[in-house]
């Protein structure tokens, strides 16, 4: 099995499947390099090929998951309207994502890695927040000028709202399982705070 494991066209990546899939079952400490490598298929000594410790394999899993995070993000923000309707779209997306991806959400925030740790993983992450506050920036004009936070604000409280909402109603961390679905909770929480900068006509 082990010797198998050596010519597999992408031992990298079959690593990181098999990561994200320990990731998502036993937390990003609960796991060891060698059930990592067993997960692959490879010995324990292949995986040093690659990944110098267990912290670069899911640095390299956050990586790819804040790539396809952005993905999602820009293609929801291409199909929404302008305005309001972008802030909405690029929420959802942030959920739908936290649902599918839980292998990647967890290696991206909840593992305490660096974001600094290995390089590409900030380029992938700033490129989500490029995409958050780009959206902010574009509704700043329809807001009136005492009313509207700087951009970098607003899509500071866009993604603490998102975020929020996965952690505590999808991820169920705090047991609130009685309350509305998170898909609910998003919508109201955005139209109650962007109707607070005066946006009640356009939400």
């Amino acid at each position: 099995m082990a010797k198998q494991g050596y010519h597999h066209g992408n031992l990298r990546q079959s690593l990181v499947d098999g990561a994200l899939n320990l990731i998502e079952t036993r937390g990003p400490a609960g796991f060891t390099l060698s059930q990592a490598a067993k997960s692959a298929g490879v010995t324990p000594a292949a995986v040093y090929r690659h990944f110098a410790g267990r912290d670069d394999l899911i640095s390299e899993a956050a990586r790819q998951g804040y790539l396809v995070f952005a993905d999602r993000l820009e293609a929801a923000r291409a199909r929404a309207p302008d305005g309001a309707g972008q802030i909405h779209a690029l929420a959802r997306a942030y959920l739908a994502f936290a649902r599918s991806n839980p292998g990647h959400y967890i290696a991206m925030f909840e593992s305490s890695i660096d974001i600094n740790r290995l390089p590409g993983l900030a380029d992938a992450a700033g490129r989500a927040r490029a995409l958050m506050h780009g959206a902010c920036d574009a509704l700043c004009p329809l807001i009136a000028a005492e009313r509207c936070p700087e951009a970098s604000l607003l899509s500071a409280h866009i993604w603490a709202m998102s975020h929020g909402v996965v952690e505590l109603f999808l991820r169920n961390s705090a047991g609130l399982s009685d309350h509305a679905a998170p898909e609910e909770m998003l919508e109201a929480g955005l139209t109650t705070y962007l109707r607070g900068l005066g946006l009640s006509d356009k939400v």
